[in-house]
């Protein structure tokens, strides 16, 4: 039997690790993802425990956002020194202490801090995005990344997963089992993950060079579209099921299951988003996903109202407001749109920074992050100020009014479909 040519055996080896490295790392995101957005699930009955107000409430959801926030920037810049095998690994490990003390903490500061902690789950992504990419040629990195952004459907799995744990065996379950569930997980990716010391970056970059993409004004306009898609998306994923319980008056586990809804297609729809901005380019994709998302928002902000209007024949009441089920179709049509939406930010990136994507999506999965930790807190000041639930769709609805603006500004006079859109094209 004639043996394959050395190069073609070469080929394929190296593409069979790169779909055990996509998968592998896809898992692992998911799980880290889960755990990130434990407190969506959590937070519910620690509010009634811990007799929170809307915006200790959101706080709490909010924090582990915070560290996965910060911390992206450094992992990111580890990625490309150490390689993102060790990277993933070394950070999975070190959120299993806390999430197994989690279940033993009484006290509101104690569940802040371990809180952080656990929140290192989220910084995952900006050393996943770069150890994924760099195994793919660049027509089939927007895919892959896609691949690998699906595991943002993390926070799905703690929806359906979360309230079963806490109804069968009480809150504290949830993060023991959560810390089960990463130990697992790690064993797993390092298992079935590969390294590759080419996809290092040189260790004659210094560290102030890698820095130098931060005096780049693309970089700052893929943060700001970034804390749209992505921080609105985890705000959102966040707050979704308290909503429900509280708008609607469900109880958490159907709360939980049609938060789902939205967030679900937010993750697994992302490698559809990698798809459309490979083929019809980022900005196009972009552009469209915040029209969409601006739609959508302008209606869910509508508060429920109740109005008497005086007529010849005497007083009608009339009431306008969304009910449970219209609200799920336009939460739905946002997770789908910004799903494709976080794709097409990261396809900017891996075109732009092929060789320091490692910096570059850590500064800007650090702005999204932001956003999904600031968000929270202000939908729940918002609604202790206003007691509106809808106000946090009237502050989504604002930011992307802005992001549209600066979009449309930055990029005028260039061309907006079809082939990928360059700093040249684009004014000064």
């Amino acid at each position: 039997m004639p043996s394959l040519p050395a190069s073609g055996s070469a080929a394929a080896t190296d593409s069979r690790k790169a779909l055990s490295v996509l998968f592998s790392s896809t898992l692992a995101f998911t799980v880290c993802f889960a755990v990130w957005t434990m407190f969506s699930v959590l937070g519910i009955p620690l509010k009634t425990e811990l007799s929170l107000n809307e915006t200790q409430f959101g706080l709490l959801i909010a924090t582990p956002v915070l560290t996965g926030s910060l911390v992206r920037v450094p992992l990111g810049f580890l990625t490309d020194k150490l390689g993102g095998r060790v990277v993933f690994l070394a950070v999975m490990l070190v959120c299993v202490p806390p999430l197994y003390l989690m279940g033993h903490a009484t006290t509101y500061p104690q569940f802040l801090v371990l809180a952080l902690f656990v929140g290192l789950a989220g910084g995952t992504f900006s050393v996943g995005t770069p150890y994924v990419a760099r195994w793919f040629a660049p027509e089939r990195r927007g895919f892959a990344m896609g691949v690998f952004g699906a595991g943002n459907s993390g926070s799905a799995v703690t929806m359906f997963v979360g309230p079963a744990i806490i109804g069968a065996f009480g809150w504290a379950m949830l993060p023991e089992v959560y810390a089960a569930m990463m130990l697992g997980t790690a064993v797993l990716f390092w298992m079935f993950s590969h390294s590759n010391p080419a996809h290092r970056v040189p260790t004659g970059v210094p560290f102030s060079q890698q820095l130098k993409v931060l005096k780049d004004p693309r970089v700052w306009r893929y943060c700001q579209y970034y804390s749209v898609v992505f921080g609105g998306y985890v705000a959102l994923a966040l707050w979704a099921t308290k909503y429900y319980v509280a708008e609607y008056g469900f109880d958490l586990k159907l709360a939980a299951l049609l938060a789902t809804i939205f967030s679900l297609p937010g993750g697994v729809l992302r490698a559809l988003g990698g798809w459309f901005s490979d083929r019809f380019g980022a900005y196009t994709v972009t552009w469209w996903v915040m029209w969409v998302c601006w739609v959508c928002f302008f209606i869910l902000s509508y508060p429920q109202t109740r109005m008497a209007i005086q007529t010849q024949h005497g007083e009608v009441a009339l009431s306008i407001g969304l009910n449970a089920w219209v609200f799920t179709a336009l939460l739905f049509v946002v997770g789908v749109a910004m799903a494709i939406g976080k794709a097409s930010v990261f396809k900017f990136i891996s075109d732009d920074y092929a060789e320091n994507i490692g910096a570059v999506s850590g500064v800007v999965g650090l702005a999204g992050g932001l956003g999904g930790f600031v968000l929270p807190i202000m939908f729940g000041a918002l609604l202790d100020f206003t007691g509106i639930y809808s106000s946090a769709f009237m502050l989504l609805y604002g930011s992307v009014c802005v992001s549209l603006v600066f979009m449309h500004y930055s990029f005028r006079g260039a061309p907006r479909a079809g082939a990928e859109l360059r700093e040249g094209h684009a004014p000064a």
